[in-house]
């Protein structure tokens, strides 16, 4: 009984760290995808961009890999400011911790369509933030497994 006892005492703390850290990157997910959603209205491409760092690398299944924040924004800004938003799927975001670097991220989410309302890119996504000073920035983004909407 002792020995349960003290796992359970030695666990509680790293479940709650567990559940800040859910928490922490759950809030930067949603700073992330507020930007995102908004990048057509004034400083908001910046903000959005402020959450990558310089080298960020992302990989999109259909779309390619890019290597550096400057590329990722301008496409963003090309393909999807304005006309796309980022939902994410209720549930379906984790967050992991790194020990000595930061945490990764994964979720589900879908993408819609701003002028006709219609919500059929679904995908799959992990993130790759890096912590220094609590300052948050994503290393590696991955988006992969698209497909429609059922």
């Amino acid at each position: 009984m002792k020995k349960l006892s003290l796992f359970l005492f030695l666990s509680i703390p790293s479940m709650a760290d567990e559940a800040s850290l859910e928490d922490r990157m759950k809030t930067l997910d949603t700073g992330l995808f507020e930007s995102f959603n908004n990048c057509q209205s004034p400083g908001q491409l910046e903000k959005h961009a402020s959450y990558f760092s310089p080298d960020v690398e992302f990989y999109h299944d259909n779309g390619g890999v890019t290597w550096d924040r400057n590329s990722m924004i301008s496409n963003t800004q090309k393909n999807a400011c304005g006309n796309y938003t980022r939902k994410l799927i209720t549930g379906s975001f984790k967050a992991y911790p790194i020990n000595g670097f930061g945490a990764i991220t994964e979720g589900v989410h879908i993408f819609c369509e701003t002028k006709t309302k219609k919500c059929e890119g679904k995908s799959d996504f992990v993130m790759v933030w890096r912590n220094i000073n609590n300052k948050w920035e994503i290393t590696r983004a991955l988006s992969y497994g698209h497909r429609g909407i059922k």
